[in-house]
């Protein structure tokens, strides 16, 4: 076991961005209006089953269908970039199909707009850079803040207020951009190397 605090924080810190649990609580409050009761423990533990299944199998489920890691980051550096820039401009690049009160905890919240598409890439990302104990433990440390922000959502809304989550989506926004430029630079000198 070679645990390194720093590695686990800064693992802990992209997760966040991409994950970006504050800056959904308008989606979350909203998609709870839509249809009732949110199971919060429900999508919490699904989509960090398919968090840490894809860190395992991921690079193999890439390989099995004939993709290389720098390819998939590529496409997600450009995931990445599509969602900072919804975030830091107040836009809407993906339009959901709607969803019921069944699914709902699981599709849309869990997955994709918790264990989606940029936090997926990021793990593979996270996973050539850090040890896989440090990473499994950012991540369950972010499985248990999306517990609490689902929980107290509506809480954290009225606490924060709409300003507050604006501020917030954009900050997270700008950090999500740089994060994915650097995956993109990364993995694409990797690509023409």
């Amino acid at each position: 076991m070679n645990f390194n605090l720093k590695e686990i924080f800064t693992a802990f810190m992209v997760l966040f961005a991409v994950i970006d649990i504050v800056g959904n609580i308008p989606i979350i409050i909203d998609l709870r209006k839509k249809v009732g009761h949110i199971q919060s423990e429900k999508a919490s533990v699904i989509a960090g089953v398919i968090m840490i299944v894809f860190l395992f199998l991921g690079k193999s489920l890439l390989n099995l269908i004939g993709i290389d890691v720098n390819s998939f980051a590529v496409a997600g550096a450009f995931i990445i970039f599509f969602i900072a820039l919804e975030m830091i401009l107040g836009i809407t690049l993906y339009k959901d199909d709607g969803h019921s009160a069944v699914t709902a905890s699981v599709f849309p919240l869990a997955f994709p707009l918790i264990a989606g598409p940029g936090s997926l890439t990021t793990l593979l990302s996270l996973r050539a850079e850090f040890n896989l104990e440090n990473i499994i433990i950012a991540l369950l440390c972010n499985v248990v803040v999306i517990y609490v922000v689902l929980k107290t959502s509506a809480k954290i809304e009225n606490f924060i207020g709409q300003n507050g989550i604006l501020i917030i989506r954009k900050v997270f926004g700008v950090i999500l951009l740089a994060i994915s430029v650097k995956l993109f630079a990364a993995n694409f000198k990797m690509l023409i190397a």
